[in-house]
């Protein structure tokens, strides 16, 4: 296929998957529900997942990431619409029984497209789109039949479905068989996870240069992505649905961003820094977070039996954590830079000592070797050479 012609089809699918979302709010105004919060997740996954797709594969059509995502926002947009219209037939009964279960029952599958594919097929095929050796082919096609098995798995579980159990799976089969598909559906699903993992690992020690920046970036949105999910479902009756299912949404289009920027090469180098500063930031609020409330428990303590009141405990604590914000940064920072970033933490002291010694330093012979030494040993060139003006050109 031409550039042109894999350009225009990257966009059709990504405006494919905007009129199905369209069409699927369509129905559901509809229906007497009307749209529920869940909206918004599927929205957010079509429009993310569709446009990185698009911009990849208009860019670098070779590279099957950009297809993958295509198709995840298409499945979402083909979920919208299903689940408005299963909504509708529930409520009214107005049309084929078969159709309305059938659209329930891809309702209660239509996670597997961008939750199992991106988990697996994103990991394997990262950054260029292929696999690391032939030797990870039979970790693709475990993908590929974890995959299958889990939808024609779910297609055949008899019994009420998921999403809406007042309806029975048409398809569904009283058979140990199904059972046993789905464990050996998710038997695959793990070993072509922790294949996929692993061919990353190995991937990233193997990268230089370009390949290495771009392997951080998808590390670091997986890691973000872990986080939030494991962090607010622990958290979930604590800060609220509306809030833990924001935090996990974010998380998971982390994936699709994180993969975009690095594939496009947008940014590319700043992964350091980023990383950097979410390390920092990240101890630094845990850090503050837990002296505010050893500070409130304990002044309460204090104060409680002579005041009475609490206000000035949060008062009191929140001075303290105030105060405490700038040296507990730079200690931090310092430990960071130290553990993870040795090298960068040693060239910038280097550098501080020489310029300590240059100032005192009067011998230019003993200067020009310093400074040799220190660009040596701070930069690591191939070849260092100084070159000092001649007395009779300088102004």
């Amino acid at each position: 296929m031409s550039g042109r012609g894999s350009r225009r089809l990257a966009w059709g699918l990504a405006a494919s998957a905007v009129l199905l979302m369209s069409a699927g709010e369509t129905v559901a105004l509809a229906s007497a529900s009307g749209a529920d919060s869940g909206d918004l997740f599927i929205w957010a996954i079509a429009l993310v997942f569709s446009g990185v797709g698009a911009l990849i594969a208009s860019r670098h059509p070779g590279n099957a990431i950009g297809w993958l995502f295509l198709g995840s926002g298409v499945s979402a947009g083909v979920a919208a619409v299903t689940g408005s219209y299963a909504d509708y037939w529930v409520e009214a009964r107005d049309g084929p029984a078969l159709l309305g279960k059938t659209a329930a029952l891809y309702g209660d599958l239509s996670w597997i497209p961008w939750i199992l594919v991106p988990s697996t097929f994103l990991v394997l095929l990262f950054p260029d789109g292929r696999l690391l050796s032939r030797r990870w082919r039979p970790v693709a096609w475990c993908a590929v039949a974890a995959i299958g098995g889990s939808f024609v798995a779910g297609v055949l579980h008899a019994g009420p479905m998921e999403d809406r159990p007042q309806l029975t799976n048409p398809y569904g089969v009283e058979s140990p068989l199904v059972d046993a598909l789905q464990g050996l559906s998710f038997l695959l699903i793990f070993i072509a996870i922790v294949g996929s993992v692993a061919s990353l690992i190995l991937r990233f020690r193997r990268a230089r240069g370009e390949q290495r920046q771009q392997l951080k970036w998808l590390a670091f949105a997986g890691a973000v992505a872990g986080t939030c999910v494991i962090a607010f479902m622990v958290l979930y009756d604590i800060v609220g649905e509306g809030v833990a299912n924001a935090a996990i949404m974010l998380g998971v289009l982390s994936l699709p961003l994180a993969a975009g920027m690095a594939i496009l090469r947008y940014r590319l180098y700043e992964i350091d820094v980023v990383i950097n500063r979410t390390l920092v930031y990240g101890a630094l609020t845990a850090t503050l977070a837990a002296a505010y409330l050893g500070c409130v428990l304990l002044l309460q303590l204090v104060l409680g039996g002579v005041t009475g009141d609490s206000s000035l405990a949060v008062a009191g604590s929140t001075l303290a954590v105030a105060a405490l914000f700038r040296p507990a940064r730079g200690r931090i920072q310092d430990v960071v830079d130290r553990r993870f970033y040795r090298r960068k933490y040693d060239a910038a002291h280097t550098l501080e000592r020489f310029g300590a010694q240059l100032r005192d330093e009067v011998d230019l012979g003993a200067l020009r070797a310093e400074l040799r030494s220190v660009v040596i040993e701070t930069m690591q060139p191939a070849h260092v050479s100084v070159w000092l003006r001649p007395p009779s050109a300088r102004p």
